[in-house]
């Protein structure tokens, strides 16, 4: 099966990478209602502490893309799974705020790189007509492992505490990233295992080094890209995803438990669906963005069809939550705006693609996953003040909707093809 299609070992393994992280990320929303409690620490230092994980965090997005670039995603997926797993491990020894704090910080440093390296491993080993399926497959761990968080660390923090769950959850990693290192070498060319057909055809769609992109890199520093509209406009479409994406990892189990009043383990239950929601979103976007570019011919505007349509329904779900009166409803709304809104990720990565010279993929990527993940800052923080301070979880979804339409305007006046045309231009 893999004997021409070696890619899809490493789609594996990215797809592996994703939901670990995310179950990494996702263990100390599902533990927050234990961890308060036995820390003493309320809805509003809860939110600083989900929000401290984006300080390291977005800062290792562009650091991590550039070490892509540089060194290959290899050894910058190595040392970064490494380290996120180590820190996740040791959360089990938090004794306060102020350690959670420190903590957080050095876990989403190891994680930073997560997002910009998939993208250049995604660029170096899938043609161009599999970008979108390749980048929705791979990313569908990430909800999937939230998804998983739930009942597997409830489960684990019910029975023997939620500091196991942390230690049980790094020893995975560790696991994942011993596979890493066996399985995967930077380009499909430089591994035994790969065949000469499936290089040459990866080569065909995604030349290695075409002449004019590489005239145009060098010409141009990063900050030529990323500070176009064309790319601005994706991180900005980016961090209005990502405001909801952050506010529903870090806050849903708390509103399930404190505003629907399920306890624990219902929750662990409960909470598995809008993730499934979202595993479906991530994949069934990437193969709608394929699709419709193979009906039109237009890549971006296949790309823009989804995050403008994703944007735009999730929106409507996230403002009709805000009203629900009952779990069901709730539940079902959140589960809808998941599906949806996880079409959007895939879409922006795989437009940057289209936009951005290859060799400067990681860089220009990491740069804007930088900007998008302040929503990570922001969003968990913002969240946490509304609930205890500022008009409770009902403000929270009003304004995760506002964002979400906010997503959509940006992204029809920044992303526009003679924008992305003259910036092609401008980089020959």
């Amino acid at each position: 099966m893999f004997k021409h299609n070696y890619r899809f070992i490493v789609a594996l393994l990215l797809f592996a990478a994703g939901m670990l992280n995310y179950l990494d990320r996702a263990a100390l929303s599902v533990m927050a209602p234990l961890i308060k409690q036995d820390l003493h620490i309320g809805d509003a230092q809860m939110g600083i502490v989900f929000s401290f994980f984006f300080v390291g965090y977005c800062l290792f997005c562009f650091i991590g893309g550039w070490g892509a670039d540089k060194y290959g995603p290899r050894k910058v997926y190595a040392w970064a799974a490494g380290f996120w797993s180590f820190f996740c491990g040791a959360t089990a020894l938090a004794t306060g705020f102020g350690h959670l704090l420190i903590l957080r910080i050095l876990f989403g440093i190891g994680e930073g790189p997560m997002g910009t390296t998939t993208n250049k491993s995604i660029s170096n080993w899938f043609p161009r007509r599999e970008v979108g399926r390749a980048v929705g497959f791979t990313n569908a761990g990430q909800p999937l492992g939230a998804a998983v968080a739930a009942p597997i660390v409830g489960l684990v923090g019910l029975n023997f505490g939620w500091r196991v769950s942390f230690v049980v959850i790094a020893c995975l990693g560790f696991v994942w990233l011993a596979l890493w290192l066996t399985f995967f070498r930077d380009r499909p060319e430089q591994h035994r295992r790969v065949s000469p057909a499936e290089v040459a055809m990866i080569a065909a769609d995604r030349p290695a080094k075409p002449a004019a992109p590489v005239a145009g890199a060098q010409k141009h520093g990063v900050f030529f890209f990323v500070l176009s509209m064309p790319v601005l406009g994706v991180a900005a479409a980016f961090f209005c995803f990502n405001y909801i994406q952050f506010f529903f990892l870090s806050w849903l189990p708390s509103y399930l438990t404190d505003f629907q009043h399920l306890d624990i383990k219902s929750m662990s239950i409960v909470g598995i669906l809008p993730w499934l929601g979202a595993t479906v979103g991530f994949i069934g976007g990437g193969f709608i963005c394929d699709a419709l570019f193979r009906k039109t011919g237009n890549f971006l505007l296949s790309r823009k069809l989804v995050i403008v349509c994703g944007l735009a329904i999730a929106a409507l779900c996230v403002l009709m939550t805000a009203y629900a009166s009952s779990l069901g409803t709730a539940v079902t709304l959140i589960t809808i705006a998941s599906l949806f809104a996880y079409m959007t990720p895939q879409a922006c990565w795989s437009l940057l693609q289209d936009i951005v010279p290859a060799q400067r993929i990681g860089s220009a990527g990491g740069f804007v996953h930088l900007l998008a993940n302040l929503a990570g800052i922001l969003s968990p923080g913002i969240t946490g003040f509304l609930i205890q301070y500022g008009g409770g979880y009902h403000a929270a979804f009003i304004l995760a909707s506002i964002l979400a339409v906010a997503g959509i305007v940006v992204m029809l006046l920044f992303v526009r093809q003679r924008k992305v045309d003259s910036l092609r231009l401008q980089a020959a």
